[in-house]
């Protein structure tokens, strides 16, 4: 610790920017109008320095906060001197580092004495942003220019005045208007509370002795970085990871990551092939947040969490024009799910390479939908993504069975379902089914989390449905030779429910559902980790018990005998001369 910083100041710094950024959280969570905000939590907040440097990340969306270091050098950097008190900016754009552009940013400067202190930073996914598919996930986009309204830095209040014309608009090229409205409010409330508490902050303490404590936790959070890493051998080290082919024809792709470890410094090298005329590029931005998520999963470092974790690490993405890269006019949309979990993979093999004590499982990746459609009881449109179609399994590490109902691999646990009550109130639909899946889990000594269903029917007027992400195919990576016989299981898929029949759909598409059909959702889970044969019977006996593995995924998945299906009476010998064969 710095001799100049009192450790009792800086407890005190660390708490207050920690508990602003907690309520910056709870004002978005109590005053949001959106479904996506309320309900599901899909925003993220932090706060930043004059420089500007994340000083504080807030424990929320892994996707959004690695992105928002690059976007906020970026908007800085474009106003550069024209930043006055009472400016507020909002930018979405991934050329100017945003992650996608349905992810709206909202920027506060902070001034103090006429100087510029802090940034108050909230980021948001809104419901839609405009384009020719509602909520602007569109899989048929060629171009960027098929997506949704694009917004570069701009100012929606300049020196304390409201500017009406850009906001309107804005959301005029924007559907469920009442709901953009009522989310960018609630925005704009976490950064003035936000900008309230520093204020106070620096009025105690001073600019002075705030900045020293500010630099001391992050010269903090390099510590803890450094150490971690130069614990590592030295050494070159490569990961690969697969993105699997979600019904756009260009066939499964690979992305690498190559991870240099020098002391306690490490260069990361991203190889990914030349972006593609499909929703699933990845612009520089977001790219830094797939690779800060991979280092994270294997770091697992005690906080502060600011932008000193990453004073270790140098990010190559490769050339411009590339899938981790891109460039305009790419369409990008999925990018915060599909490429970036599978990135993330990447990044995270490597390093466990390097220390492969610290090896875990892969979260199941991202597999959901978005909803629209008419409103009759409010005589308007409705449209929103569906958080809840997209939380899936979490990965099994080294010492317990991966978390049910937990992932997406991108969201690491911050996104959270809704009550479907809610949900029913806030959309004309009805919820069937909302529950976890059987043999979903992936197979090992510790079985991964299990993924979700979420069965809906449309009340009154046709609905559409479009599905986005992947993870329909090749199922979350295991770890330490953990392997699942039942993929079919472990993967995702979308069951529509038409006069008694079924029809699966394993690519991303927009479906229309009518009154009286319905459709279904079902999520991956996580990744197993160790030998599966190995696994006590008595757990995965529980599992069976507990509808989390069947009869027959027993037998095929773990070598578990159970040959009466209403006592749940284990024939070990049989088991054990299973498991002996497949071993052999």
């Amino acid at each position: 610790m710095s001799a100049k910083v009192d450790p009792i100041t800086l407890s005190v710094v660390r708490g207050v920017l920690e508990t602003t950024q907690r309520e910056m959280t709870v004002t978005l969570e109590k005053t949001a109008r959106s479904s996506v905000f309320n309900l599901a939590h899909d925003y993220s907040n932090a706060l930043f320095n004059h420089v500007p440097e994340m000083i504080l990340q807030g424990q929320d969306i892994p996707i959004h906060l690695g992105a928002l270091i690059a976007a906020m050098k970026a908007v800085a950097g474009f106003f550069g001197d024209d930043i006055n008190p009472g400016d507020v900016i909002l930018h979405n754009d991934p050329d100017y580092a945003g992650s996608h552009i349905v992810d709206v940013c909202m920027y506060k400067p902070v001034f103090y004495d006429g100087e510029l202190v802090f940034w108050t930073v909230c980021k948001g996914h809104v419901t839609d942003c405009g384009g020719p598919v509602p909520a602007s996930y569109n899989p048929d986009a060629k171009e960027i220019y098929a997506e949704g309204l694009r917004i570069p830095p701009v100012k929606i209040w300049d020196r304390g005045k409201r500017r009406d014309d850009v906001l309107n608009l804005i959301f005029s090229n924007m559907r469920a208007r009442r709901d953009q409205e009522g989310d960018f409010n609630a925005m704009l409330g976490a950064c003035q509370i936000g900008e309230r508490n520093l204020l106070a902050l620096l009025d105690k303490y001073g600019v002075a002795e705030v900045r020293a404590c500010i630099d001391e936790l992050m010269a903090m959070a390099d510590r803890h970085m450094r150490s971690l890493i130069g614990g590592v051998p030295d050494g070159t080290y490569v990961g690969e990871a697969m993105l699997e082919d979600a019904g756009h024809g260009f066939g499964d792709i690979k992305i690498t990551a190559t991870v240099t470890i020098k002391g306690d410094n490490a260069d990361i090298k991203i190889d990914s092939p030349p972006q593609i005329p499909y929703f699933i590029n990845s612009y520089e931005g977001n790219s830094h947040s797939g690779v800060y998520l991979g280092i994270m999963m294997f770091a697992q470092v005690p906080p502060p969490y600011n932008e000193g974790l990453y004073r270790c690490f140098t990010l190559d993405m490769g050339p411009k024009g590339t899938l981790c890269n891109a460039k305009i006019p790419a369409p990008h949309v999925n990018c915060s799910t599909t490429p970036l979990e599978t990135l993330a993979d990447a990044v995270r093999v490597a390093l466990e390479k390097a220390a492969p004590d610290r090896v875990s499982a892969s979260w199941g990746h991202a597999n959901g939908c978005n909803i629209a459609g008419w409103d009759t009881r409010h005589d308007e449109e409705y449209v929103t993504m569906v958080l809840a179609s997209i939380i899936s399994g979490a990965g099994a590490s080294p010492h317990q069975d991966g978390w049910h109902a937990c992932g997406p691999q991108c969201a690491f646990g911050a996104l959270e379902s809704g009550d479907i009550e809610l949900l029913e109130f806030s959309y004309p639909i009805i919820i069937h089914r909302y529950s976890l899946m059987t043999d979903s889990g992936g197979a090992g000594y510790y079985r991964g989390g299990s993924g979700t269903c979420w069965h809906v029917e449309p009340i009154d007027k046709p609905m559409m449905f479009i599905a986005f992400g992947e993870g329909r195919r090749i199922p979350a990576m295991g770890a330490k030779g953990a392997e699942s016989h039942m993929i079919d299981t472990k993967v995702g898929r979308i069951e529509i429910y038409r006069g008694g029949d079924t029809e699966t759909v394993k690519k991303n598409a927009i479906i229309t559902v009518n009154p009286g059909e319905s459709i279904a959702n079902h999520n991956p889970g996580g990744g197993g980790f160790g030998d599966a044969y190995e696994r006590p019977v008595e757990k995965v006996l529980s599992d069976v018990r507990n509808g989390l593995v069947s009869i027959e995924g027993a037998r095929e998945d773990y070598g578990v005998v159970i040959d009466d299906a209403a006592s749940l009476k284990v024939d070990h010998a049989a088991t054990e001369a299973l498991r002996g064969s497949m071993a052999a």
